[in-house]
């Protein structure tokens, strides 16, 4: 971590204001948000307002469409997975090893049980020196 990252939190780094896709909302909602965010991963909030997933551009390619599913009647829900978030007070050094981990390349931030913002890879390419983010980006896409 550089000097100037050293010390900063999940708030400090992190895309805020992220929008969520509600639970029981289609696949093809989900599309259209994603198109209209110019983002490839919506957070998925149930009827409570927390955090119950997140899908990708890829989950809806690969989990509906290639296998015939109908984007229509397919919801959020369904395709839900890696209930993997981080604390806005977490530090940056915390999220990146989580992240790691999970081999994730976006995590919620979540503050009061409520989504607040999303860090994703080039969140992380501002803050971190090259050598740490090439070495996330092995971790992450290789499985190392």
């Amino acid at each position: 971590m550089t000097t100037q990252g050293a010390g900063k939190r999940a708030r400090d780094v992190m895309h805020a204001g992220a929008q969520c896709v509600g639970e029981h909302d289609s696949l093809r909602t989900a599309a259209q948000m994603m198109r209209d965010m110019d983002v490839g991963a919506l957070p998925i909030c149930g009827d409570d307002d927390r955090l119950k997933g997140i899908i990708t551009d890829r989950d809806i390619v690969i989990k509906c469409i290639a296998e015939g599913g109908d984007v229509d009647q397919m919801t959020a829900r369904e395709l839900a997975h890696g209930l993997v978030w981080c604390d806005a007070e977490t530090s940056v050094e915390d999220a990146l090893v989580k992240m790691e981990e999970h081999k994730i390349k976006r995590m919620p931030v979540i503050e009061n049980h409520r989504i607040v913002g999303m860090i994703s890879e080039a969140d992380l390419a501002k803050e971190l020196p090259d050598s740490k983010l090439a070495e996330f980006v092995h971790r992450v896409y290789s499985g190392a």
